[in-house]
């Protein structure tokens, strides 16, 4: 059971992923004690989750999307093989159990044709079709929009100033060292330094040094999952735009603006702009489309895709319907 003081904790892990709980205590107006109690509760029961990731866009490459149309009941199985492979980054089941989307990792070295080739047989899948992703207009989220429940000034003292003088400033994929020390992080991103250290074989002190270089330039960032329906969140969508090319800066960066957005990125195909769209009902779903998407009036023509269930994200496996 989510009350509100749960999404407000929810609201602060967006906006400050690694906060310490004496922090997120001191906004919220509770003891240390009361935070963990919570924070342990939601991440023990799968309703809550962080993790450490590699921003793609730093890294030269942001991956492929891959939406697969599939005979009906054919879409849970399919999905469930994609979200056992390590070369998807999440998978989630679209428009009843007869669409899958998922999206392939950046540094997956076979590309999207290696993925293709060993899709399931046997007439399951009867369109495939593959999408390269060009820009994030949503990358490293300062707070997700949908989960704010507190006023600005009231979570101001979470947020982090931007790096001055950050000292990783190279682009291209990390070193594997860099790698190793991410790994864990993409399991529990809240990992300590401690526990950190004890993982990579380095110092407490290169490690915080190390994150606080790979945070500050870009390179990396952490991000807050969550069980959405649990939450209160009980429609999303993906949404294909089409739009003129010269508009698509513009479009893309109004889409990243609305606090419904959870994602918004530029990619190849006949819809050339992709959003994900989180929702408390059919009927917000359906104002947010209405009052500010079709307020937009350069869109050609818009494709929505209801999300069913989340099999996959990022790093680790979930089944929390989305």
């Amino acid at each position: 059971m989510v009350d509100d003081l749960d999404r407000q904790l929810a609201h602060c892990l967006s906006v400050s992923p690694r906060a310490t709980f004496s922090q997120i205590a001191a906004v919220l107006g509770v003891s240390d004690q009361t935070v963990a109690r919570r924070y342990r509760r939601l991440r023990s029961t799968g309703l809550l989750h962080v993790v450490g990731l590699e921003n793609r866009k730093k890294s030269g490459s942001l991956g492929w999307f891959l939406r697969l149309r599939c005979v009906p009941g054919a879409g849970s199985g399919i999905g469930a093989a994609l979200a056992r492979r390590p070369d998807t980054a999440w998978v989630q089941l679209l428009s009843g159990d007869t669409e899958v989307l998922c999206s392939l990792r950046s540094d997956a070295r076979e590309g999207p044709d290696s993925l293709l080739a060993k899709l399931p047989r046997g007439g399951r899948v009867v369109e495939v079709s593959a999408h390269s992703l060009l820009h994030m207009f949503t990358v490293i989220p300062g707070g997700l929009g949908f989960l704010a429940v507190l006023p600005p000034e009231q979570v101001a003292p979470l947020r982090s100033p931007p790096a001055s003088d950050p000292a990783d400033r190279s682009n291209g994929p990390l070193s594997e060292a860099d790698r190793a020390l991410l790994g864990p992080l993409g399991v529990d991103g809240r990992m300590s330094h401690a526990d950190l250290a004890a993982a990579t074989g380095w110092s407490e002190s290169s490690v915080r040094r190390r994150l606080e270089q790979l945070a500050g330039s870009g390179r990396m960032y952490f991000h807050l999952q969550l069980d959405l329906p649990a939450f209160g969140f009980r429609s999303a969508a993906w949404l294909w735009l089409s739009v003129p090319p010269s508009e698509l800066q513009a479009v893309g960066k109004a889409l990243a603006g609305f606090p419904e957005v959870a994602y918004a990125a530029a990619c190849t195909g006949p819809a050339n702009l992709a959003a994900c769209v989180i929702c408390h009902s059919d009927q917000e779903l359906y104002q947010f489309l209405t009052d500010k998407v079709g307020g937009i009036e350069v869109i050609d023509r818009i494709e929505t895709s209801p999300i069913i269930r989340t099999l996959k994200q990022a790093s680790v496996m979930l089944t929390a319907g989305a």
